[in-house]
């Protein structure tokens, strides 16, 4: 992965997310302090960037303002459920990436409300960029990756997953089985690495037979992702992953590594990333920068 093309794109993309916004009014000046702050505290903008990458798949047009109000739309998404993560009722965290979480910084009910205003925002975002298209089969495609955004964000998608996350850290008596965690991950995490990727090529106008096969490949993203996640608390430090290692197991938290072991887990990444690399290898089109990414996210160090 070349490190100076990846600083590029993010910041061509913070640039597309920033400037779309909600706009201060007279009486909502708070709120949209707290929405701007929660999504400039930063992070990799991986789900944009799968969005946009996604599409250079299939069409050689970067520069589509439907393209560029969801990659904002899936941001806005995900910055949302970190808001929430965070908040005393879920995980109770105080910092993230180095700065006060958003509850942290301006109070729990704005916690929540930005997180409010963030999933909102993600969906007007959306239908106000699908408003503007003349074209019949535009406003299809928008309406198409809309409906893919809002289930993959949804009960049969991220919230599910965290549901039955939250619940199983919160219930001791509750013991995660092998396909529960499964469960957990694929929505958890896949859902919204398929909602980019499947956006994406259905604003490029993919046919519904490539649309699947890229949901099924960045399912397979979703799971080694979150794999090597439960990888690095074992066997990383605190220096280089930025944040305590060996929290799963002091937390006595189930996850892959209880039911597969370092070993095993180690080699279903592989097996995951391979079956992933070689799905977007069968499209006749080609974006090595797309392959270059997915293999970056599934070997990281931190």
């Amino acid at each position: 992965m070349d490190k100076q093309i990846l600083q590029q794109k993010v910041e061509l993309i913070n640039e597309i997310i920033y400037r779309q916004l909600p706009k201060e009014g007279e009486h909502t000046k708070l709120i949209t302090e707290a929405v701007a702050y929660s999504v400039r505290a930063g992070g990799k903008r991986v789900r944009p960037m799968l969005m946009m990458e996604t599409y250079l798949l299939f069409k050689d047009d970067g520069n589509d303002p439907l393209l560029h109000a969801f990659m904002a739309a899936i941001e806005f998404i995900h910055t949302y459920s970190l808001v929430h993560d965070d908040l005393p009722a879920m995980d109770n965290d105080e910092f993230r990436r180095g700065l006060p979480t958003t509850h942290a910084k301006y109070g729990e009910a704005f916690g929540i409300l930005a997180g409010d205003a963030l999933l909102n925002s993600a969906f007007e975002l959306a239908l106000s960029a699908i408003e503007k298209e003349s074209d019949a089969a535009r406003v299809l495609q928008g309406v198409k990756a809309l409906s893919v955004l809002a289930k993959k964000a949804g009960i049969n998608g991220m919230v599910g997953g965290q549901c039955l996350d939250v619940y199983a850290d919160k219930n001791e008596d509750f013991k995660t089985k092998e396909d529960e965690l499964y469960f957990i991950y694929y929505n958890k995490t896949s859902a919204l690495l398929q909602a980019s990727m499947m956006a994406g090529a259905i604003l490029a106008g993919a046919s519904d037979e490539d649309v699947k096969k890229v949901e099924t490949i960045a399912g397979d993203v979703g799971i080694a992702f979150q794999i090597r996640d439960d990888i690095l608390d074992v066997t990383s430090t605190t220096e280089v992953l930025g944040k305590p290692v060996g929290s799963d197991e002091k937390n006595e938290k189930v996850t892959y590594l209880s039911f597969a072991g370092l070993e095993k887990a180690s080699e279903d990444v592989a097996r995951y990333s391979e079956t992933a690399i070689e799905g977007l290898s069968s499209f006749p089109q080609k974006n090595d920068f797309l392959n270059d990414l997915i293999t970056f996210m599934i070997d990281r160090e931190k």
